[in-house]
């Protein structure tokens, strides 16, 4: 039988949920992880917390904890598992090999948008996608500072803290973030800036604050959870060139809800 018991967070008490299922138990895995480790190191970060992987690209102590408690705890979940995680990856990039064909895979993106954590921006999220097969099966983006725990399930939609995300009406002109150079925006959309934060920008979009988003690279700790949920709220998530995102694609994806306008900003986004 579930138990519920209370998950005290900075600032807020939430109760969490405890049972013997495995999402349950990666829900309150994240939930730790941000209340323990991530939030901690938000806003106190020193010199020597902080690198730079590639030029620009940053990663911070947090990250690199907050993913190997993530790791540890679904290898004590599933001991079989294959792993993936943003930071194992950038230190053995043949890790990712076997993520499109393992039988139970777990992403993880521990701190993503970790240049607004590193700068105290609040545009921040955890990330975890579950994979069987070559088939996103579950999600997880949680915002710490928002308190905001996303959740999907495939066949079952996106919920927001157990509750079903009801997406906004649609408006007239889409509107959305292009994270590629375009020399002349489309006329037939609007484009803002995103957060540079998939873990922000996925939700907006799936609560109709967006309608499209367009990225340079599917890394898959970056937007498999997304593109899950962009599924589940009714949209689609795929390459320019019309091919469905998933596991093992590093193309450019473009995910835009509702699915019947996908093509309508393929077109126009493509011709620039």
């Amino acid at each position: 039988m579930d138990q519920t018991r209370l998950r005290r967070l900075p600032g807020k008490v939430v109760e969490v949920r405890s049972s013997d299922s495995i999402a349950d138990a990666v829900t309150d895995t994240i939930l730790t992880v941000a209340a323990e480790i991530v939030m901690p190191r938000f806003g106190t970060l020193q010199a020597g917390d902080v690198a730079e992987k590639h030029p620009g690209d940053l990663v911070t102590i947090a990250d690199r904890e907050a993913e190997a408690a993530i790791a540890r705890a679904i290898r004590d979940l599933r001991p079989t598992a294959f792993i993936v995680g943003e930071e194992q990856v950038f230190a053995d990039p043949t890790s990712l090999d076997g993520l499109a064909t393992a039988e139970d895979a777990w992403v993880i993106d521990p701190v993503d948008g970790t240049r607004n954590f590193a700068n105290g921006s609040p545009n921040f999220a955890i990330m975890v996608a579950h994979v069987r097969a070559g088939t996103t099966v579950e999600g997880w983006i949680y915002q710490p500072v928002n308190q905001a725990m996303y959740q999907a399930e495939s066949g079952a939609g996106v919920r927001l803290g157990g509750e079903p995300v009801v997406r906004r009406a649609a408006r007239e002109r889409l509107l959305g973030s292009a994270y590629v150079r375009l020399a002349t925006p489309p006329d037939v959309i609007d484009l803002v800036r995103g957060a540079s934060a998939c873990g922000i920008d996925y939700p907006r979009l799936v609560e109709g604050e967006f309608d499209f988003l367009l990225y340079r690279e599917g890394k898959p700790w970056d937007h498999l959870a997304g593109a899950l949920m962009t599924v589940e709220s009714g949209g689609r998530s795929a390459t320019l060139a019309g091919d469905d995102y998933r596991p093992g694609v590093t193309c450019a994806p473009l995910s835009v809800v509702p699915a019947d306008q996908w093509e309508l900003v393929r077109t126009a986004l493509a011709a620039k």
